[in-house]
């Protein structure tokens, strides 16, 4: 690996920025060059495509770093490796597929055990958010909180927070937009609990956390990454004065689940 791990945030930066701008090109012109190819095959040739120009880049920019990718093969040597990058090469398949602009590449980078650096892609590489040039976050909006949510329908914890928050449900597309919306000042929170991997948060969590937002799993531990199994089902990314209001929300919510199942409430 690398012998540099803990030295190079400017040029990881840079690299982070190059990766997801490059991806995000490649994804606009495969769904231009195939205006006739839509659903699972534009999926599939959205993933390819932009997985195959991130895994060149890497090889050239950072030829000694791990790497960990939805869209690659893993291997355990990434636990051992000081510096490993975790790319979900297309965020959003579905909305991409669709036309649609609410999908995004995330680029994240873990050094030494600690995510230390991400960028997304939102929709296209003119919009890039890289952790490193974040210094806050937009300001709140008066009115109701607002709730990222799937443009499909809400999970039922999601519904249950948004219930007792008297909150108002935004959908959109990616995860990656979901959080970044936050950032943004779209949407003062996002709820996940229905699965995901460290792919779909690293990145645009570093970006959060960076803006000085709160993020954490939904029972209030770190989220950490570059683990054995990447499987990191749920989290919570919100404006950090509505940490405490949608903390108290989310463990009622999961304690009514838990209390509903223990009495075969469905």
């Amino acid at each position: 690996m690398t012998d540099t791990a803990a030295v190079r945030p400017e040029v990881d930066a840079d690299i982070a920025r190059e990766l997801a701008i490059a991806a995000a090109r490649r994804l606009l012109e495969n769904r231009a060059e195939n205006p006739d190819v839509g659903g699972k095959a534009l999926k599939d040739l959205g993933d390819q495509g932009a997985q195959e120009v991130l895994a060149a880049r890497l090889a050239e920019l950072a030829p000694g770093d791990a790497v960990l990718s939805e869209e690659a093969a893993d291997s355990d040597a990434r636990l051992g490796a000081d510096r490993v990058w975790i790319i979900d090469p297309l965020d959003g398949t579905r909305e991409y597929s669709e036309g649609r602009d609410d999908w995004a590449v995330h680029i994240a980078l873990v050094v030494k055990g600690e995510l230390s650096l991400g960028a997304v892609a939102l929709g296209g590489p003119d919009e890039v958010l890289v952790s490193s040039e974040l210094d806050g976050h937009a300001p709140a909006q008066e009115g109701r909180i607002r709730i990222a949510v799937s443009r499909s329908r809400a999970p039922e914890l999601v519904q249950s927070v948004s219930a007792s928050l008297d909150a108002e449900l935004v959908p959109m597309g990616s995860a990656g937009v979901k959080i970044c919306s936050v950032v943004r000042g779209e949407a003062d929170a996002y709820v996940h609990g229905g699965g995901q991997y460290e792919w779909d948060s690293a990145a645009p969590v570093a970006v959060a956390r960076a803006a000085g937002l709160h993020t954490a799993r939904l029972d209030g531990s770190e989220l950490v990454y570059n683990q054995p199994n990447p499987y990191l089902p749920d989290l919570v990314v919100c404006r950090p004065e509505l940490r405490d209001e949608v903390m108290t929300s989310i463990r009622a919510a999961l304690a009514s689940q838990a209390d509903g199942k223990e009495h075969g409430v469905r």
